[in-house]
């Protein structure tokens, strides 16, 4: 997919999922900006981005701090001299029974997963209702639309993800700007390939598939709703579980 020309933002974009978004949308000829919070070796996130035809910026900052996030915007504008679409990736698992669930637990997952993609929207849409187009692309997950045990908070942010976007793609429609989830399924990651047989059986019984998803089925995903391709959708949620749901 030719993605030259269309200047990115990917929240969390260095690691996991996230990453595998940034890496193939400059791979596609994008630029991105990615933020994160933590210990990351950007020159090292950088360098995986070297070879590729897109450009690559990245920018400490904290999806849950709206300062953070109207710097991190000015920034990416700055960097890219323009602003096509947003990636809400950014987001955090406390994962425990509901009866044992801390308030900490879900006060935080909520602060990273919801309200931290209000923030990073409400700065991007400033711009995009400026430039009179935009693509917002979130991040959700299959559990918020099946549910699961012992994720009560994390599936609540996931599905209020759904409504977020069908009402904004409603509300924003009319200024060519578009907002849509993707939803993924199980995806094998370090920490899936930390299970054991027993385990992974169990796991691929559940999918119609019989195999879990790659990361970059997600980033394919994402690059398509961010594509001229897709242009007269918005609103919706692409399901990307082999079946499962």
């Amino acid at each position: 997919m030719d993605l030259k020309g269309k200047n990115v933002f990917v929240t969390g974009g260095v690691q996991g999922i996230g990453q595998a978004i940034a890496y193939n949308l400059t791979k596609a000829g994008a630029n991105v900006f990615l933020n994160y919070i933590g210990n990351v070796n950007t020159e090292e996130v950088l360098a995986t981005h070297k070879d590729n035809e897109g450009k690559c910026f990245i920018s400490q900052g904290d999806v849950t701090n709206t300062d953070d996030c109207a710097r991190n915007v000015e920034e990416a504008i700055e960097k890219l001299g323009s602003l096509d679409a947003l990636v809400n990736n950014a987001g955090i698992t406390k994962d425990n029974l509901f009866m044992r669930m801390t308030q900490a637990e879900w006060d935080q997952v909520l602060s990273v997963n919801l309200t931290g993609v209000y923030n990073m929207t409400k700065q991007a849409i400033r711009y995009f209702v400026k430039a009179k187009k935009g693509s917002i692309v979130n991040i959700g997950s299959i559990v918020g639309s099946s549910g699961n045990p012992g994720q009560v908070n994390y599936s609540s942010t996931k599905a209020a993800l759904i409504g977020f976007s069908k009402s904004l793609a409603q509300e924003l429609g009319s200024r060519n700007i578009r907002c849509n989830v993707v939803a993924p399924g199980f995806i094998r990651t370090a920490m899936t390939d930390k299970l054991n047989e027993e385990q992974k059986k169990a796991l691929l019984s559940k999918i119609p598939m019989r195999r879990m998803g790659e990361a970059e089925d997600i980033a394919n995903s994402v690059m398509f709703l961010i594509s001229d391709v897709s242009q007269y959708i918005s609103g919706t949620v692409l399901h990307v579980n082999g079946a499962m749901y």
